[in-house]
């Protein structure tokens, strides 16, 4: 007598970052599949960064229109990504999935500092039963221990924590699951070192994995980014012996789909009552104030003045690249901002030399780091651009030969000294070796969150005397014979 098997179908999404306008097609293709592999059959997951605080229906909503979306396309269980653990604070991810959420939050390797403890919200392990199987679920989420300690988390690492719920549930259940916010080389050497996984499904590093691999018995698999793609896995086992007989594994374009009705509807509820939260005023310009990529202008100038008042610093520096546009003339909202500084980048601050401040300011006067394509580490700018300061003049030349523009630099009433170590307010992205390279090395690096850089904006264009100040010119050109530099 043939034996009987059990089937199984997973739907699987990972970094959408709150990309709404994929969301409707998502929904209706999960409908649908769901549909035709019957709602016991079927287990709805997120693999984290569904949040991102760069569009206005999150910003505006604190991340509720991606929890209320979410709800009704009916994700089984998600974990959480970066976006989620590093843009929001305790208080706003307390509220957003210990009140909002209507599925498991799966945070294996993420605890409260003070008790030590998942946060009640969250769980460490899931089993759920679908049609007879019974599926383990474990989320991770990426790595990031300074970040997570300065905001109330211990993050433990997430290889380690995952090997040991394996251990944990493989006897308890028939499959196990790995969400896995860590990225690609992270699941092959999760797959590679653990062995009782039968299926990871990643995220992260925007991976979109056409085919799965296949690491022993384990498959991984991904979906890309932005909501593009998801992923679709059919598994089958044996009902006698528990297991898994056949393996498929796809993914699917989003807008192959026709959009859900109901969520589109819901998309522009969320999108309308966001931009009237975002609309609120928090400044009055007299006048506008300017921004520019590869020359200095007012409104770099503030938001180095900003950083500089913000962390403390001798001096601060920030790539001009941050901005996406001026400020005009009249009110200021929040929403404009929001436009205008979409990164979720924090400030820091740290201890650098001398000489790879000047190092910086030299590169950032050639044009192949000025127009340096970015994208990742938190930068939702085009371009690295020229760099903006504050606490410092610098004289320069711009038609002398790269890595000799730069005449004399001036901290205060004193001309910069090579050793010498100074305080520097900057921000986290260039700890991270993106953009300036002499910028990631610096020493006794303190990342300050949860605020982001449009805040400093925000309350730099209160500070009295602040918008004249960021009239002032910190870059001067010099004459070419005047080479002297500093030692």
């Amino acid at each position: 007598m043939a034996s009987r098997t059990l089937r199984l179908r997973i739907l699987h999404s990972n970094d959408i970052h709150s990309h709404f306008e994929q969301m409707p097609s998502i929904a209706a293709a999960f409908k649908e599949l769901r549909g035709s592999a019957g709602e016991e059959h079927t287990l709805t997951l997120d693999v984290g960064d569904h949040i991102d605080r760069v569009r206005i229906e999150t910003e505006g909503s604190g991340g509720s229109a991606n929890l209320a979306i979410m709800n009704e396309t009916g994700y089984d269980a998600v974990t959480i990504g970066n976006n989620e653990g590093l843009t929001l604070s305790q208080d706003s991810l307390n509220l957003l999935y210990g009140s909002e959420a209507r599925f498991t939050v799966l945070c294996s390797n993420l605890l409260e500092a003070t008790s030590g403890q998942i946060p009640r919200w969250g769980k460490a392990y899931h089993i759920i039963e679908k049609a007879g199987i019974k599926v383990g679920l474990i989320g991770v989420t990426a790595y990031f221990p300074d970040f997570y300690q300065l905001l109330g988390w211990d993050i433990k690492e997430p290889l380690s924590i995952t090997s040991e719920l394996v251990r944990e549930l493989r006897p308890q259940v028939d499959l196990i699951v790995v969400l896995s916010h860590l990225g690609l080389r992270n699941d092959q050497r999760m797959a590679d070192e653990t062995q009782g996984i039968d299926l990871i499904l990643g995220g992260h590093t925007h991976h979109l994995l056409e085919e799965p691999l296949r690491m022993g018995e384990t498959y991984v698999c991904a979906a890309g980014k932005f909501g593009q793609y998801f992923g679709v896995v059919d598994i089958e086992i044996d009902a006698h012996s528990r297991q898994k007989v056949k393996v498929s594994a796809s993914i699917h374009e989003a807008s192959s789909y026709p959009a859900d009705a109901h969520i589109a509807e819901l998309v522009d509820r969320y999108r309308s009552s966001s931009e009237q939260v975002l609309s609120r005023q928090v400044a009055y310009l007299e006048q506008p104030l300017s921004a520019e990529w590869y020359e200095e202008a007012p409104l770099g100038n503030l938001l180095a003045a900003g950083i500089r008042r913000w962390t403390h610093a001798d001096i601060a520096i920030v790539n001009a690249g941050q901005l996406l546009g001026g400020l005009e003339m009249g009110a200021v909202s929040m929403g404009r901002l929001l436009q205008i500084c979409p990164s979720p980048i924090n400030p820091c601050r740290m201890l650098l030399t001398g000489e790879r401040i000047w190092k910086a300011l030299e590169e950032s006067r050639i044009p192949e780091f000025m127009e340096k394509p970015l994208y990742g580490f938190g930068f939702r700018g085009k371009v690295l651009g020229t760099l903006n300061v504050d606490g410092m003049r610098v004289e320069y030349d711009a038609s002398a030969p790269a890595y000799s523009k730069i005449k004399r630099v001036w901290i205060g009433s004193e001309q910069l000294v090579m050793e010498k170590e100074y305080v520097v307010g900057t921000i986290d992205m260039f700890t991270f070796g993106i953009g300036f390279l002499s910028l990631s090395e610096g020493t006794e690096i303190e990342y300050i969150l949860p605020n982001f850089i449009r805040d400093v904006i925000r309350e730099e264009l209160q500070e009295t005397g602040a918008i004249q100040a960021s009239q002032v010119k910190r870059w001067a050109h010099v004459d070419i014979n005047d080479s002297s530099k500093n030692h």
